[in-house]
């Protein structure tokens, strides 16, 4: 029997590797798993040493780990871009967002605003500063720890709005998905994955790499509220 291909992941990515990892084992004969976690705890992990044959992360953070020696450069691929959506409780009114400033009202009105550790976080943060309503709603924002996703503390009533990866909202029971953020303010990540310089199946890695990034895995992509990513 082949050796197992491990991965890690963040949890934006988790339902559509988990998907194309299965796919993969059946066509090559080789298992392939990937270990889900927050994407800050995922990248110290790789940075500390920890051994994976291939890590799949936002792409600055790829890039980091590459910067610091733990993951190959030459094995780099690009496999989604995913944008912000915006989610309420399941028995809540739905807000409006068609627009930037339907957007700004609502994150004014809400009573508390859910965020991940993630770039879109950050992002999000960043935009709130742009507004100039940074100082107005500080008290009301809540970040989700690392590993939790934004929508479980919507579903659960800690927080009022959320906002995260639609990949990681499409499907969460408790939650009513708004839809994505307009294109105005969009915050779009490009996820990326690398081998790590420890695996000792190249090859196995390479393969798998070429077939996240493949044409034949846009459609599961499609489904899990992401894009594929281009190829440079």
């Amino acid at each position: 029997m082949a050796t197992p291909l491990k991965g890690i992941c963040s949890m934006a990515t988790r339902g559509l590797l988990d998907e194309l990892a299965a796919a993969h084992s059946r066509q090559s004969g080789v298992p392939v798993s990937f270990l889900a976690v927050g994407g800050v705890d995922a990248a110290r992990r790789v940075a500390d040493g920890e051994a994976f044959d291939v890590v799949a992360l936002a792409s600055d953070a790829i890039d980091k780990l590459i910067a610091a020696g733990s993951l190959d450069a030459a094995g780099k691929v690009d496999i989604v871009r995913s944008e912000v959506g915006v989610a309420v409780h399941a028995d809540a009114e739905p807000p409006g967002i068609a627009t930037e400033d339907a957007v700004r009202r609502t994150v004014q009105a809400a009573a508390s605003i859910a965020y991940s550790t993630g770039p879109s976080g950050v992002a999000l943060l960043a935009l709130f500063g742009r507004w100039g309503i940074a100082d107005e709603i500080r008290g009301r924002l809540v970040q989700a720890p690392p590993g939790v996703p934004v929508g479980a503390l919507v579903a659960r009533g800690e927080a009022a709005l959320g906002f995260q990866q639609m990949s990681e909202l499409i499907g969460l029971e408790g939650i009513r998905l708004l839809g994505p953020l307009p294109q105005a303010i969009q915050i779009v990540t490009t996820f990326s994955a690398a081998p790590g310089f420890c695996t000792p199946q190249p090859a196995a890695v390479r393969a798998l790499l070429d077939f996240m990034a493949s044409d034949g895995s846009a459609e599961a992509k499609r489904r899990h509220g992401m894009a594929p990513a281009p190829q440079r």
